[in-house]
């Protein structure tokens, strides 16, 4: 079956494509990714007006309603349904409606051409997938965008501040190193973009949401892993 590819990549694609490393096939933070995943179409119904958060407190998360008639795009519309369906808080859900993009979001990617998708035989006898850089403009484009914010200060697009504020929240920023060098200017500017400490605030209070959702449920998760290793 053809993905479903609409005109303007998904934010959660952006996402997925920034955590691609063209140098080794892999995609960074595989095992949690349906959390910045879910974080990334949180903020896209968000930045739409399909979606209304509630803020939460210090010790309870944020509220997401379903508003309007929804988006049309089927994969944001299906996260859309749930809410429309029953209010959830952010970190709900990102554990209901995260599970499920991996597979149709890097779809839509290799359908663009971004990534490379290709089929294989370990030893002739165990199926592998072996993923490579499409060469397209995508990829390189996003990293200039982030490099712009992150090291030289320039004030972000809503979508550029989402995505840094995603891969900082999720943990992942680092992951780009080799595209554009770590260091604690660069930690500290994700940290601002994920309190939405840039220019449009009602913008910004979307994105900080879905980022805080997305930074609270990765240490949840975290702290339960270490629990159940110790």
């Amino acid at each position: 079956m053809t993905a479903y590819v609409p005109d303007q990549p998904t934010i959660a694609a952006d996402l997925m494509l920034l955590l691609f490393n063209p140098r080794n096939g892999t995609i960074a933070g595989e095992g949690m990714l349906y959390y910045p995943l879910g974080g990334a179409v949180l903020a896209e119904l968000a930045l739409a007006d399909h979606v209304e958060i509630e803020p939460g407190g210090t010790l309870s998360p944020g509220k997401v309603s379903a508003v309007g008639a929804g988006p049309t795009d089927p994969l944001l519309r299906e996260a859309w349904e749930r809410l429309q369906k029953k209010p959830m808080t952010t970190q709900s859900f990102l554990t209901a409606a995260g599970p499920t993009l991996r597979g149709p979001v890097l779809d839509r990617i290799v359908s663009r051409g971004d990534i490379v998708r290709t089929k294989r035989k370990v030893l002739g006898i165990f199926p592998s997938t072996k993923m490579t850089d499409g060469g397209t403009a995508r990829r390189p484009e996003l990293v200039s965008q982030m490099e712009a914010v992150l090291i030289h200060g320039i004030e972000p697009a809503p979508r550029t501040a989402v995505l840094g504020a995603l891969l900082s929240a999720s943990g992942q920023l680092h992951s780009l190193h080799r595209d554009i060098p770590w260091s604690g200017a660069v930690a500290k500017r994700g940290k601002e973009l994920e309190k939405g400490d840039w220019a449009a605030e009602g913008v910004s209070k979307a994105v900080s949401a879905a980022a805080a959702a997305v930074a609270s449920s990765v240490v949840l998760t975290s702290a339960v892993l270490v629990s159940t290793n110790n």
